[in-house]
């Protein structure tokens, strides 16, 4: 399920106003296909400002005009038959917004027999132009790239199975871009010392996604955690027990401790309006801010699971794509490479720290942890193996020019023995061998994250990645 509001989108079909004096009933019956169309993009759970058909330059204006009013975030035009590009460039120049071209006839095939038993050759032309959608799409492609438009097109037929689920696609990605910048993504403590690689530019976030950094201070969390009752402190850990599979060796103390910090974060959460967050943070042995970095798994996983995903070590990148995940209803798990299996071909993948219920193998443990490698001290850690079946990795990479890009793979989590460590990890095959994978990814220049959703989904990170006007590359 996703997780962000409705998003307005547009549709306007073309024709030739020529035509209908000429060919009886054609309006009427294109018409209906573009009801069709209505009825489909409405079922994606998008509002749709319909614009109707538009077949001459004076409704072409009267339509961008309208689509621009309504800030829709995606137009898609249907050709119902062939049209002038002087119907559409209109359009598209007003409404200033990217466009999908839906080149989609009646029928996968034309009843060749059916059709020269009219004999008539004007029923005949008029039954052609009903299915010659087309012609007009190299007349539109041509005129986009002369005027410098982005579009997209979509090529099929009504009927078409594979051309409806790229058309969902587009409104699943144009609804991710739309959320994406209304999120407020929160930065709390600084980078793991050294980690270079995580290191990224936040202006560039906001000039991508279009969303709201906001810098957090610790001593703020631990003004809140302060204020955290013995009584807020019972009921969290109610709520631990109830969402977390808790390891018998959980000391009411340690557990204690975590609760007090999760509400905090809750509180911390609300008071900044986030969607999601980054953070990490060391302090001084002994400190208590040590006391509170090392008691936040649980509440940050507890965040992750109700939409605001939470990336450790300071990876804004992978809060980022942890978040485009969540959106899409994906999931989004905070992951890294842990090792290979070169025997059964399968690549591990995991990490402490934060984790999401929602693409989980049975019940998240909540467990002890004697030391946070890497890391100081010691507390409560996750355990859990991602759902068994098809899954797609997202690293949001940031590449020596700065810019930002989409790295992305689709596999499958597979069962077998994982390493019972007190961290999430799960076994992983991918079309290409673990080796190669592993090299190909490697070399693409992420950062050592990425985050894990259920299910294959590439495509549809490729079109959001078109819709920011970014790069995307896709492994496998």
């Amino acid at each position: 399920m996703k997780t962000h509001p409705t998003i307005k989108i547009g549709l306007f079909s073309i024709g030739l106003d020529t035509y209908w004096p000429q060919f009886h009933g054609l309006r009427d019956r294109l018409l209906g296909y573009h009801a069709e169309v209505l009825k489909k993009l409405e079922g994606f759970g998008a509002s749709v400002v319909d614009c109707g058909l538009v077949d001459s330059p004076d409704k072409a204006i009267e339509a961008g005009a309208r689509l621009r009013a309504e800030q829709v975030e995606v137009v898609f035009l249907f050709i119902t038959t062939y049209a002038l590009s002087s119907t559409v460039l209109p359009v598209v120049q007003r409404a200033g917004a990217p466009v999908v071209v839906l080149n989609l006839q009646p029928v996968p095939q034309l009843d060749y027999a059916k059709f020269n038993a009219l004999g008539d050759r004007g029923l005949m032309t008029g039954v052609w132009l009903e299915h010659c959608q087309a012609c007009c799409a190299p007349e539109i492609a041509c005129v986009f790239n002369r005027a410098t438009i982005d579009y997209h097109l979509v090529t099929g037929h009504l009927r078409d199975d594979a051309a409806w689920d790229e058309i969902r696609a587009w409104v699943e990605a144009a609804s991710a871009r739309a959320a994406m910048r209304e999120n407020r993504l929160g930065v709390l403590g600084h980078y793991y010392c050294g980690m270079l690689d995580v290191y990224s530019d936040m202006t560039q976030h906001s000039a991508i996604f279009g969303n709201h950094i906001e810098l957090l201070e610790m001593c703020e969390l631990r003004t809140l955690r302060d204020a955290v009752t013995d009584a807020d402190v019972k009921t969290k850990i109610t709520e631990f027990r109830a969402v977390f599979d808790v390891a018998p060796e959980c000391d009411l103390t340690e557990l204690g401790r975590a609760a007090k910090t999760s509400v905090a974060l809750d509180r911390l959460v609300e008071r900044h309006r986030l969607g999601s967050m980054a953070y990490y943070y060391e302090g001084q042995p002994g400190n208590e801010y040590e006391d509170i970095v090392t008691s936040v798994i649980a509440g940050n996983t507890l965040l992750t699971g109700r939409n605001v995903p939470v990336a450790g070590e300071c990876e804004i990148k992978n809060a980022q794509a942890m978040k485009i995940m969540d959106l899409l209803g994906r999931g989004g798990s905070f992951s890294e490479f842990y090792l290979a299996d070169f025997k059964e071909d399968h690549v591990f993948f995991g990490h402490d720290g934060p984790a999401h219920f929602a693409i989980a193998q049975g019940r998240v443990g909540l467990v002890p942890l004697p030391v946070y490698h890497g890391k100081p001290g010691k507390g409560l850690s996750i355990q859990m193996t991602v759902k068994h079946g098809p899954v797609t990795l997202l690293s949001v990479v940031q590449n020596r020019e700065g810019q930002l890009s989409f790295l992305a793979a689709e596999g499958q989590s597979v069962p077998g023995p994982i390493m019972q460590i007190g961290n999430t990890n799960s076994r992983y095959k991918f079309p290409i061998s673990a080796k190669e994978f592993m090299q190909r990814w490697s070399e693409a220049g992420p950062a050592h994250h990425c985050a894990i959703g259920t299910g294959h989904f590439a495509n549809t990170l490729e079109k959001l990645a078109r819709l920011l006007k970014i790069r995307s590359q896709r492994l496998c």
